[in-house]
Order: C-alpha cells, then structure tokens, then sequence
C-alpha cells in the first residue's frame, strides 16, 4: 500500500493496482496547485469524508477526466449523482467490498455542506483494509470517544488523522486518539494549509515521541509505503 500526501487532507492511495484519491483539494492550496500537477493524479475512486470545499473542491475536475466512482455518504453522492457522475453510496457504520479491499464509513464529528449551501450529511471517515494492511482515515474531526471502536473494526497499521487544531483536533487530541484507536503510527492531516491551522512540526513530533509515538508530517508530494 502506497500512500502520497497531496497537501491538506488530499491522498492518493494505491491499493491492489487501483487509484484511490481521498478529499480532494489541490487548485485551491496555495502550497500545493504549484506542486501538483492535478492533470497527472490517477483516480479509480474519489473517497469524500465530507462536503466543505477544502475537501471537495476538486472533485468535478478529476472525476470528469478520470471516471471515478465518488464514495461517501448518501447526500454526497446523490449531489455528484445528479451532475452525472458515477458513485457508491455509503453512510454511518456500513461497509463494502471494493475491488480493492473492504471500506467502513465510520464516524466524525464536525459539519459538513456544500459550497453553494447544499447539505452534506453526516461527515465521516473511512477503515480501509487492503494488501493485508490497515488503516484509518479519520477525515475532520474532533476527538471522540467513537474512535475507541475503530480497533473492534480492525487492528490499524496507520492512522490518518487532523492535527491542525481550530478547526478539529489539535496534536494533544491526537495524541489521546491514538489511543483510543489502539495505533502508534499517525499520519498528520489537516494542517498549515492556512493561519488558523499552522502548527509548530517539531513540538508536534516531540510530544508523538515522548510518548513512544510516531508522527509523521510529509512534504506535499512525498509519499511512504506500508
């Protein structure tokens, strides 16, 4: 399994040979539209966790070039739905198997609406198990006692999770997520895309560190292999 930071909370993930891009927004990132080359990014899927423009704002643009299947909750897709694109319906607690490995749409708790106003639904996150690896996107969230199920749904590999504050957890909440999702491998999203969310990557890493943890902030554009 090959994960590649695009900046924010945009991935790429290669699973199985297939193409899986999670919430993208890349044309809109003043730190990443000059370093990816969003015309270049393979997409056999498009994970949403939810529909705030800083996730979704590039979605039309690939999944018109690529033919991706949108994935993401009922609303989500019935939006993308509408606009003739091709999509996977899920919503809170419910699984599937994809071609490239099972997915659980799992809880997050912040909003989640469209630009234009339109509803979003429940935001969420995904458990994707794949090439015999684990792990959890946790998309924007607050810290939440419901990620204490997440090990019942799979023993994690890595976990995916915001660490920007203002706007979701912060690196203390994500330091007792890790916990509570029984992993000591994170991956840090959702930060220094703007002011309010700039975060000091030393201190970050230091305190991951002091408590026998792993945090990882990529370069946009770097990947890591599972």
């Amino acid at each position: 399994m090959k994960i590649t930071f695009y900046g924010h909370n945009c991935l790429g993930l290669e699973i199985k040979g297939k193409h899986i891009l999670v919430d993208p927004f890349i044309s809109g990132n003043e730190l990443a539209k000059d370093k990816v080359n969003m015309d270049e990014i393979k997409a056999d899927y498009i994970l949403l966790t939810h529909a705030h423009s800083d996730h979704t704002l590039d979605v039309d643009a690939i999944a018109k070039r690529t033919n991706a299947v949108i994935v993401s909750n009922f609303e989500i897709t019935t939006y993308y739905e509408e606009k003739g694109f091709p999509v996977h319906p899920m919503n809170i607690g419910g699984s599937w198997t994809f071609d490239f490995g099972d997915v659980k749409y799992v809880t997050a708790h912040h909003t989640s609406s469209f630009e234009d106003g339109t509803y979003g639904g429940q935001p969420g996150g995904f458990v994707i198990k794949g090439e015999h690896k684990n792990i959890y996107v946790a998309g924007d969230t607050a810290l939440t006692m419901d990620m204490k199920l997440i090990p019942l749904y799979a023993k994690l590999d890595l976990a995916i999770l915001p660490v920007g504050d203002n706007f979701t957890m912060g690196i203390d909440d994500a330091l007792i997520a890790s916990d509570f999702v029984e992993c000591d491998k994170v991956l840090g999203v959702h930060f220094d895309t703007f002011g309010f969310i700039e975060i000091d990557h030393d201190e970050a890493k230091k305190k991951f560190y002091d408590a026998g943890k792993d945090l990882m902030l990529l370069d946009i554009g770097e990947s890591i292999e599972l």
